[in-house]
């Protein structure tokens, strides 16, 4: 059974910081494009943060509002993906959702905000 379960979201300051991290289980993540995706309370899905099968800086998508504060990484030995979220806004408040897909066009993934697997959401709430 394919499965992405996602862990480290909470209630952090403005300014503050917080690291999502997403274990994999039921398959293994190597050959997948992975991304986080969000939804702010009333808002549509955005596409956060992708990354493609390999590893390079290159191989990384961001949105404009998180370009600079967010970084995304992956680590294929531990089956997992993380996104490290640095000066935190109150914008950035939204539940998280770790995605994977076969699709090497990982930017596609996160443009368009469709993805073939779903993590069940980390809720990050950004207050004072």
């Amino acid at each position: 059974q394919v499965q992405l379960v996602e862990s480290g979201g909470g209630l952090v300051q403005p300014g503050g910081s917080l690291r999502l991290s997403c274990a994999a289980s039921g398959f293994g993540l190597d050959y997948y494009a992975l991304g986080w995706f969000r939804q702010a309370p009333g808002k549509e899905h955005e596409g956060v943060s992708c990354i493609g099968i390999g590893s390079s800086d290159g191989n990384t998508y961001y949105g404009d509002s998180v370009k600079g504060r967010f970084t995304i990484s992956r680590d294929n030995a531990k089956n997992t993906v993380y996104l490290q979220m640095n000066s935190l806004k109150p914008e950035d408040t939204a539940v998280y959702y770790c995605v994977a897909d076969i699709q090497t066009a990982f930017q596609s993934i996160c443009k368009n905000v469709a993805a073939l697997y779903w993590g069940q959401g980390t809720r990050v709430t950004v207050a004072s």
